[in-house]
């Protein structure tokens, strides 16, 4: 398609002011999108990113302390918390602790779907989303990983995390253990774990991967943000974990085609921006919806994010909310790739908007908790899948476009 190099005085501002070099010639169309690609690039590096990682580091730091409470507290309370036929009543000092464990649980959760528009860049390189991120959890694993002496001994959060598959690590290891995974199907969201530990080694395992879980995301954290810039108690945590990330993905985006940067251009970086937003979107339709949804089989069944929290429809929405702050901007008045995309083709841009707000309100509307409609083929879950899937198709079209 040709390009037509006409601009409003509208797509003037938004592209930033046209200044002319010292010989008089105009800036080219590539630099000015370059221009307006640059302050969406750093807007999403300062306001979206860095802040989601730091909040979801500073729940998961807590979250982990929390879970080294619960384990003192029941071997404190040994003879009601930690009953070998799993009968009876936990102590009310271990229930409080579970109780405030799940709130943060929620919490670290929470920002963790967030950030699941840009599962590029550390997250990938370092394998952190499968490594906190994989579900179901393996039940026969974790069982003979308790039945063996030898790696029960070892066991800590640097152990956990250099040694246990992926079905035992992460969010859902630390939700198998503070929640109660029998809970009844009429309640809309999880349940405290109500009964006693059925042996000592599960308070020690829980400790190892909730402190796993936050040294991940503090790596995470400080990836984009700088070692320098995280605080000097996560800069001991990477440290005793030999964790420090060895690149700083922030300013790697934020100085795109200068020399350490893995971006060529600020065009390259808005790509990876909204590939980012439709990777998610198709995975939220076709993979944590569609497949439990429709499944016929077990394994599709059981398929399913966060099932004993019961937060499998949050985690949906948020990833839609993620991709709406990846591509408009986490603030009113953020740069980002849609001010951009708005001026080259406003058709295309309108889409991808109107898509996001399609998919929230499509999952919004669907009935929760969404475990409960494994295998039922529901019909506002199948639009939901719908959405998310169109947004994904007008993400493509805005992937297309912007490198016109």
């Amino acid at each position: 398609m040709k390009r037509i190099y006409v601009y409003s005085v509208a797509a003037a501002i938004a592209l930033g002011a046209v200044s002319c070099s010292t010989s008089g010639t105009n800036f080219s169309y590539e630099d000015k999108r370059e221009a307006a690609l640059k302050k969406a690039a750093i807007a999403f590096v300062d306001n979206t990113v860095i802040p989601t990682y730091h909040a979801m580091a500073d729940a998961a730091v807590d979250l982990a302390e929390l879970c080294v409470q619960i384990e003192a507290s029941a071997n404190a309370n040994a003879a009601t918390d930690i009953v070998a036929s799993g009968e009876g009543t936990l102590s009310a000092e271990t229930s409080e602790l579970l109780a405030q464990a799940c709130e943060k649980w929620y919490e670290a959760r929470k920002y963790w779907e967030l950030s699941e528009a840009f599962l590029y860049g550390a997250a990938g390189d370092y394998f952190i989303d499968p490594h906190i991120d994989s579900w179901p959890l393996d039940a026969a694993e974790l069982q003979a990983l308790l039945d063996d002496d030898n790696r029960m001994d070892k066991m800590d959060a640097e152990y956990a995390g250099s040694f246990l598959g992926y079905g035992l690590l992460g969010f859902h290891a630390v939700e198998y253990m503070i929640f109660d995974i029998y809970a009844s199907t009429d309640n809309t969201k999880g349940e405290v774990r109500n009964v006693p530990y059925g042996r000592a080694e599960e308070l020690v395992f829980l400790t190892a991967v909730a402190g796993d879980l936050a040294n991940q995301c503090v790596r995470l954290e400080a990836s984009w943000s700088g070692m320098e810039n995280v605080s000097s108690e996560k800069q001991q945590m990477l440290t005793d974990a030999e964790l420090e990330p060895s690149f700083d993905y922030g300013e790697s985006m934020r100085n795109a085609g200068q020399g350490g940067s893995k971006y060529k251009s600020y065009l390259e970086a808005a790509q990876e921006i909204i590939q980012g937003c439709a990777d998610i979107a198709d995975e939220v339709a076709n993979q944590k919806i569609n497949r439990p949804n429709t499944g016929t089989n077990g394994e599709d069944l059981s398929y399913i994010e966060s099932p004993y929290a019961k937060n499998s429809k949050q985690d949906f929405y948020d990833n839609i909310v993620s991709i709406r702050n990846a591509y408009e901007g986490s603030h009113e008045g953020d740069a980002s790739v849609a001010d951009y995309l708005a001026t080259v083709d406003a058709d295309v841009n309108q889409e991808v908007l109107d898509a996001i707000e399609a998919s929230l309100s499509a999952i919004e509307a669907a009935p929760a908790p969404f475990v409960n409609y494994a295998g039922s083929s529901n019909e506002l879950w199948e639009k939901a899948t719908d959405e998310c899937n169109r947004l994904k198709t007008a993400l493509d079209n805005a992937q297309t476009v912007i490198g016109q």
